[in-house]
């Protein structure tokens, strides 16, 4: 109930700042995630993911934008097989895949130098919506309902955009979990010297971001400045 307020709120807020003579900008995003879970004793941003979103951006000032999106990102980690062991009737290999789902809300503040680079940072509410996991390449229980992964991913981003043409932009953005996704155990082979570790998403995106109306909001944005 929290978070839906929280939202509402933000969405209140973004439609408050629109009726003050500014023109919003609207885009679209596509590209790809490399991610991985710290935590998880694999190691590496190994696993390749979707990440598609639309969002709008409202000029605050002069280079200062404020932005709220709606994305769809895949998450997740990878690991191919390491050996292999033994352990009754189970062949064990080290290989591992998690493939983590979530419909993301993420709500930034970006400020843009000489209209050729934009930096940003803020933070995103993350639902988890599709779960598989694979150990030793056999699937296990987890899914997005049986409570294996916190159903919520709170997490902190950086944003960096440059203009490619026009209003075309590549964007990288690093993101990262403020709270663990999973509390974990793991022991090693014959079941001796169990420890547990807290889990967190970890991931680079790699997108292209399409801008409309962009050039309609600046000069709105210096009508409404000027005496």
């Amino acid at each position: 109930m929290r978070t839906k307020k929280y939202w509402i709120g933000i969405c209140l807020l973004f439609f408050a700042m629109s009726t003050n003579g500014q023109v919003i900008k609207g885009f679209v995003a596509a590209g790809i995630n490399l991610t991985q879970v710290d935590g998880d004793e694999v190691y590496g941003y190994k696993l390749p993911g979707s990440n598609f979103g639309i969002g709008a951006l409202v000029p605050i000032k002069k280079n200062w934008d404020i932005s709220l999106e709606t994305s769809y990102s895949q998450k997740g980690a990878n690991q191919k097989a390491q050996y292999i062991a033994y352990s009754g009737d189970d062949t064990l290999t080290g290989a591992y895949k998690l493939r983590l789902n979530y419909a993301e809300i993420p709500v930034m503040i970006h400020y843009t130098d000489k209209e050729f680079i934009t930096v940003g940072t803020g933070f995103s509410f993350g639902r988890l919506v599709g779960a598989t996991e694979f150990e030793h390449g056999k699937q296990t229980i987890t899914n997005a309902q049986n409570g294996v992964y916190s159903p919520n991913d709170y997490s902190v981003l950086i944003d960096l955009k440059m203009r490619v043409v026009s209003r075309l932009k590549f964007n990288f953005r690093y993101q990262y979990s403020m709270t663990k996704i999973r509390m974990r155990e793991f022991t090693t082979i014959g079941n001796a010297q169990p420890w547990n570790r807290k889990q967190y998403n970890n991931l680079l995106t790699f997108r292209l971001v399409y801008i409309f109306n962009e050039d309609q909001s600046e000069r709105a944005l210096i009508k409404v400045a000027s005496p």
